[in-house]
């Protein structure tokens, strides 16, 4: 027989905070003997370090350039920068803010294309209409680490002559058809945050295999400043330092197995929350591996009984902290607040995905007894939701 929630009196089944993602590190021996290098030579910043990450990340990525910056953002920043664009992006409305920033950094228009409900990624028929003389390029986000459908996306940037680049933020370790995400259209930007996969404390990557494009991020991550000083163009200072390099290179060593481990986790989930009604998962295309930066479920009220925010409270009470992710999507931020008439109406499948999705604790160190547990809770919410409504009026 399943616990009483803790909404309505029942002891809280952690005792203390399951947080929504921890960084799995490498150990602090490697690390720190790496680091050794560092302060006896003082090269603290755009050495050897980082052009070991960079080559190593091409290898794994299975690409011929990688560009090591100092955030997935003023990767994207720089990225749209050195292709030169002008005018609009196709782009998606459920993804991080920092996919829409990076436009706005550029002066660029933001086209916002509604989403597949199912794997709350891009939908390529879409994004194909959405294509006009304006369109500067095509921004795909590969959600959670579920790899967009990149064929149809570069059979259309093809077909229509537009560039194609993307926000692979999450998607370290994710793949189709047994290639590495990251060698699609003219680049793709990562993220090493501690919330990623591959965790360099702070940075990103670029990758290309494109060599121009590769030595003109080289230089605007270094100001736009050429090696006889001469400024060519408005750069940024995005260097990827070398401790945070060292760190890349030695998660980059960890990462298959922390996949393993994290895919291991996530077929548990599945396992104990497929029982449940009202509890479906993003889909994965066939073919393609997600590396799930995130797990996310969707929450049907009417079959699970109570809607998302509900369960996110109840959740809470368990001590366990879980997240409406994205909510709300760019079109609803403030930031966007001047597109929310033209394009709300026009994503109502993003309007769903982001109402109903909630994003459940997740990190490759995770036990598999706190899987187990957050599953109990999921379900003991649901046997006892008419009760729980009663807590949670505005559930």
């Amino acid at each position: 027989m399943n616990k009483l929630p803790a909404v309505l009196g029942g002891k809280p089944a952690f005792g203390k905070p399951v947080p929504i993602t921890l960084p799995t590190l490498p150990s602090f021996e490697r690390v720190s003997k790496m680091a050794e290098g560092i302060f006896s030579t003082g090269m603290i910043t755009n050495h050897v370090f980082v052009r070991e990450f960079e080559e190593k990340t091409a290898e794994h990525l299975c690409v011929k350039h990688a560009v090591a910056v100092s955030s997935c953002t003023s990767g994207l920043m720089l990225l749209m920068k050195a292709l030169e664009l002008k005018g609009e992006i196709i782009l998606p409305s459920f993804t991080f803010n920092a996919t829409g920033t990076a436009l706005l950094w550029n002066n660029l228009e933001p086209v916002f294309v509604d989403i597949d409900s199912e794997t709350f990624n891009l939908n390529p028929a879409r994004v194909e209409e959405a294509i006009t003389k304006k369109t500067a390029a095509i921004l795909a986000v590969h959600v959670f680490g579920n790899p967009v459908d990149v064929k149809s996306l570069q059979e259309i940037a093809e077909r229509k002559s537009v560039p194609l680049i993307f926000d692979s933020a999450h998607a370290f370790g994710a793949s189709v058809k047994g290639k590495m995400v990251g060698g699609v259209g003219d680049a793709e930007v990562f993220s090493c945050s501690p919330t990623k996969l591959i965790n360099s404390g702070e940075g990103g990557i670029i990758s290309t295999n494109n060599g121009m494009l590769a030595e003109k991020l080289k230089v605007l991550r270094n100001y736009g400043v050429l090696p006889d000083y001469d400024c060519e163009q408005a750069g940024l200072n995005s260097r990827m330092p070398e401790l945070n390099a060292i760190l890349g290179i030695e998660s980059l060593a960890i990462l298959n197995q922390n996949l393993r481990k994290r895919l291991e986790l996530v077929e548990m989930y599945k396992r104990g929350l497929k029982k449940i009604a009202g509890i479906s998962f993003q889909r994965i295309e066939e073919g393609s591996k997600s590396c799930y930066k995130d797990f996310s479920i969707v929450v049907d009220k009417k079959e699970f009984g109570i809607d998302r925010n509900g369960l996110n409270l109840a959740l809470e009470k368990e001590n366990i902290v879980s997240k409406k992710y994205f909510f709300p999507p760019l079109h609803r931020q403030k930031i966007f607040s001047r597109y929310f008439e033209k394009f709300d109406g026009r994503l109502p499948e993003t309007n769903y995905v982001s109402e109903n999705a909630l994003s459940l604790p997740l990190y490759s160190h995770m036990s598999r007894k706190e899987v187990e547990g957050i599953v109990s809770c999921v379900s003991a919410i649901h046997d006892n939701s008419e009760k729980v409504l009663e807590m949670l009026p505005n559930a």
